[in-house]
């Protein structure tokens, strides 16, 4: 066998290597993140069913805060990667730390308007009027850790920045520890009710960011990186998250309209629909994973110049990608009777579920493609175009999903159109891919 031959097969085996020992990690704090909610859940649930439904609206709106400002970690690690790939490690850093006070900024900001509208979000949100003091309380308590929870986020883009992945999920497995111990010992020991769920989040929180903060802080002083708030550098990372919210916005917007129409559909396809997002969030996860080596990688190599090196990566990511959606999607139909009935015991239901799930299975490997692509050009920094992209697949999207009770098909239908979605962020990110205009290089693009 010649050389020739073999040192592709040896970059491709170091390749896979890298994006194993980034991805493992990410996904296990991936999974670790939703934990903090069914915790809650099961301990609050036996409460009685107003604190459980209080809590269940609470939680939903602060998911919904916390997820806007995902670009907190996007960005970051994008950003600190390119200076790691450059070979300056003070100016990662640096670069981390805006992140982190943009974070603090923006928390405080979110604080300051949610604890005097919270009784009229929660209203406006829909909860009965037995609900909504538990859903009141629950926000006001849990929107005090919304700092730490940013800083949590930017944080963690710094350290996938540096290619730790291994640290955020320590931290979030001593976070979810913490708030299950708290949690319990809060609302039953002290007798705080659903506060004293709120209050062990918070406090779980506030331990996970001063955990990553003296991660940082270590490493600043280790590299000689200033601490201190610099504005214009807070200016420039509020300036590179924008695409990536209008991104996410726009998401959300997919996520919000699809179950808007399966609410109209009638209850056994709403309760359906939920039960296939679950499911589809959970398959997000693993592919999120990938995704976020992506970031971590891509940035270092166009920071160290190496056009080729990230080209060869995406390429392979894009092989992980197809394998983890076929692969999830195998999965999906094998396990199908295992898993449908613990979610419902309607047949009604099951009779919904099936075919819309077998979609969703069948999509799976243009799924993986998406986060992969996604991730890449994250990590290349090529947030405004990620931003129209996704303008334009939610323009794509929303007629379609809005026909589908007037056309009929039911929720089969509208997981149609959730493929119809995807397929569309396919066709964007694979032509922005060939391209090759994302392959900026430096340390800062």
């Amino acid at each position: 066998m010649t050389q020739a031959s073999t040192t592709p097969r040896k970059i491709g085996r170091h390749h896979d290597r890298e994006i194993l020992a980034l991805a493992l990690p990410a996904f296990g704090a991936l999974v670790a993140e939703p934990l903090f909610v069914l915790v809650d859940s099961a301990v609050v649930g036996h409460l009685g069913t107003a604190q459980l439904a209080g809590l269940g609206v609470a939680a939903a709106l602060l998911s919904t805060a916390v997820s806007v400002f995902v670009f907190l970690a996007y960005a970051t690690t994008a950003a600190v990667a390119r200076r790691v790939g450059a070979g300056d490690l003070p100016s990662a850093i640096r670069q981390g730390m805006d992140g982190i006070w943009l974070a603090l900024l923006l928390g405080a900001a979110v604080v300051a308007v949610t604890l005097p509208t919270a009784p009229w979000v929660v209203e406006t949100f829909g909860a009965s009027g037995t609900a909504a003091p538990h859903a009141t309380t629950y926000l006001r308590v849990s929107s005090l850790g919304i700092p730490s929870m940013l800083v949590v986020l930017a944080a963690t883009g710094v350290l996938r920045g540096l290619q730790d992945t291994r640290t955020p999920l320590y931290v979030a497995i001593a976070g979810f520890s913490a708030n299950a111990v708290l949690s319990v010992t809060l609302v039953y020991g002290a007798g705080l009710g659903i506060a004293g769920s709120a209050w062990g989040t918070v406090i779980a929180q506030c331990g996970m960011a001063a955990a990553y903060l003296t991660v940082v802080v270590r490493g600043a002083r280790r590299h000689g990186a200033s601490l201190r708030p610099d504005v214009a550098g807070i200016r420039a990372s509020a300036q590179a998250g924008v695409p990536l919210l209008i991104r996410t916005l726009s998401l959300r917007a997919v996520l919000m309209i699809a179950t808007a129409i399966a609410a109209r559909l009638g209850d056994v396809s709403v309760a359906a629909h939920q039960i296939i997002l679950s499911l589809w969030s959970l398959m997000a996860f693993a592919l999120d994973a990938i995704a976020i080596a992506g970031q971590a990688i891509i940035g270092r190599y166009l920071g160290a110049g190496d056009t080729e090196g990230a080209r060869a990566v995406c390429r392979r990511m894009v092989r992980w990608g197809v394998a983890s959606g076929v692969a999830l999607g195998f999965l999906i139909v094998a396990a199908r009777p295992l898993f449908t009935p613990l979610f419902t015991g309607d047949n009604a239901v099951r009779d919904a579920l099936v075919p819309a799930l077998l979609v969703v299975a069948l999509t799976q490997p243009v799924a993986g493609v998406v986060f992969v692509l996604d991730g890449v050009l994250m990590g290349a920094g090529d947030g405004p175009y990620l931003a129209g992209a996704m303008v334009v697949t939610l323009v794509v999207f929303a007629p379609v999903a809005l026909l589908v009770p007037v056309l009929g098909g039911g929720l089969t239908a509208l997981w149609g159109a959730m493929s119809l979605m995807m397929a569309t962020r396919v066709v964007t990110l694979w032509v922005r891919m060939r391209s090759g205009r994302w392959l900026v290089t430096g340390a800062a693009r």
